[in-house]
């Protein structure tokens, strides 16, 4: 570095150099760190690196600035003097015209002693001056992030679970321009991680939206990707079956886990799961046809035939599924019936499974008697009507019910303006194809009569001739 003049790489402009103090420090700060060792003139050591500091700022020379501030730390830390060392740097942040290169030097040095402490009550006194000296200040942003992580893992290792994930909200991590892509998801992870222990799941899906996805697409984000998908489950498990089936889904794509086989197919079984138990909608028979063309699923055929029946238009019996079917099932997480989770995924599978049925119902029949829709269903009276309430109010289906002639009606009854739009699409239709064809035959014509006629053969001359 040019000893006349000094970059200052935080605001990007150049400092003159008024006088370089390289040579004084290089002979002056390890005379004092040797005084330092000596308890009687440890004060005496400091006053000397003080006056240097203050000689070294004003002179502009960040560089000579910058040792000044870490040795004094160091023989700080050396002497295991932690009051002082807070002390100093409380001070020496605060005073006029301070490098920043030379306190983010500083921060740095200080951030290697946490991990040194002697006690927890010192370290946590030192990270609380650091994160105070450090707050607000962009060029110690990372330091500062690193730090708020530390104070969160000890909350978090005392039972402070909720203080944890305050301290870790603070940091607007998505805004550091300094800090390396993989160390802000991590952090991001985490904070997600701490909101989901507290089960502030708004807050947590608000969090998540930070991350781009398409960063794990990169090999080496691989166990980053792992951990995001594993939150991202254990978020929308019990709001969203369908956004969890993708979760899962791409769980199973990621490289990490590619020689895993049975991990794979575990997590596929989850994904075929979850989108079976997800309200009907386009997005779900989406994913039903994607996962159904998947190649792994043709190493679980029993959960291929079980998607198929879903997808296929015939009613399915929801005691002979769970006589096929019920002790497969039962043998995962998603289906223990010893959780409210289990609890409810059973109860939904039995839900998806009517309503597949009078989906199929709707399909054959135009009108049909209550009682002998409740036979198809094998369910009461009572319960096929809140069924069909139900899929009414979702859109998924219109039904008009006749309830005192007990007649349940699919077809919904057109009003006069509705058929002749009808009619007149139709005829519009009519009048185009006839105009095509039309066209046509005038072509045909057309290229008959530009075509010359073919020439009749002569006759072959006889014998006679």
């Amino acid at each position: 570095m040019d000893q006349a003049m000094d970059i200052n790489a935080f605001e990007g402009r150049i400092v003159k150099m008024e006088v370089d103090y390289s040579a004084t420090c290089d002979e002056k700060i390890p005379l004092c760190k040797e005084m330092a060792k000596d308890e009687n003139k440890f004060n005496e050591a400091l006053e000397i690196l003080l006056q240097l500091e203050k000689q070294t700022r004003i002179g502009a020379d960040m560089v000579s600035s910058a040792r000044v501030l870490i040795a004094i730390v160091q023989i700080c830390f050396e002497a295991r003097n932690w009051n002082y060392l807070n002390e100093y740097v409380t001070i020496l942040v605060k005073r006029r015209s301070q490098s920043k290169q030379a306190v983010a030097k500083m921060i740095q040095e200080c951030c290697t002693y946490v991990d040194k402490t002697p006690d927890k009550e010192t370290k946590l006194k030192l990270i609380d001056t650091l994160r105070t000296v450090t707050e607000g200040k962009i060029y110690v942003e990372v330091e500062r992030a690193r730090l708020t992580k530390m104070l969160a893992d000890i909350r978090e290792a005392d039972g402070d679970v909720t203080g944890a994930a305050t301290i870790m909200e603070e940091l607007q991590v998505e805004t550091y321009g300094t800090m390396d892509k993989r160390e802000k998801v991590e952090l991001i992870l985490e904070q997600m991680r701490l909101c989901l222990a507290k089960q502030d799941f708004v807050r947590t899906q608000i969090i998540a939206k930070k991350i781009n996805i398409k960063f794990f697409n990169e090999a080496e984000q691989q166990d980053l990707k792992l951990k995001y998908y594993d939150l991202m489950i254990r978020l929308d498990k019990d709001s969203s079956f369908i956004k969890t089936s993708r979760h899962y889904l791409a769980v199973v794509d990621s490289e990490m886990i590619a020689q895993e086989t049975e991990r794979r197919q575990k997590m596929m079984i989850y994904a075929v799961l979850y989108c079976i138990l997800s309200p009907y909608d386009n997005e779900q028979v989406d994913m039903m046809h994607n996962l159904s063309k998947n190649k792994l699923l043709e190493e679980l055929p029993v959960y291929k035939e079980l998607l198929r029946l879903f997808m296929c238009k015939e009613l399915i019996n929801f005691d002979a599924l769970c006589t096929v079917y019920g002790a497969e099932l039962n043998t995962f997480d998603i289906f223990n019936q010893e959780t409210s989770h289990g609890k409810k995924c059973w109860a939904e599978l039995k839900n998806r499974l009517i309503e597949h049925n009078v989906r199929i119902i709707s399909n054959y029949y135009t009108r049909i008697n209550l009682k002998r829709m409740a036979e198809l269903l094998d369910l009461s009276e009572g319960e096929c009507e809140e069924y069909l309430s139900r899929m009414v109010n979702a859109g998924t289906l219109k039904v008009k019910t006749d309830r005192p002639a007990g007649i349940i009606h699919f077809s919904q009854k057109k009003s006069a303006s509705e058929v002749l739009n009808d009619w007149a699409f139709g005829l519009n239709e009519l009048m185009n194809l006839v105009n095509k064809t039309c066209h046509l035959i005038n072509k045909e014509e057309c290229i008959n009569n530009v075509m010359p006629l073919p020439v009749a053969a002569s006759a072959t001359p006889t014998a006679s001739s």
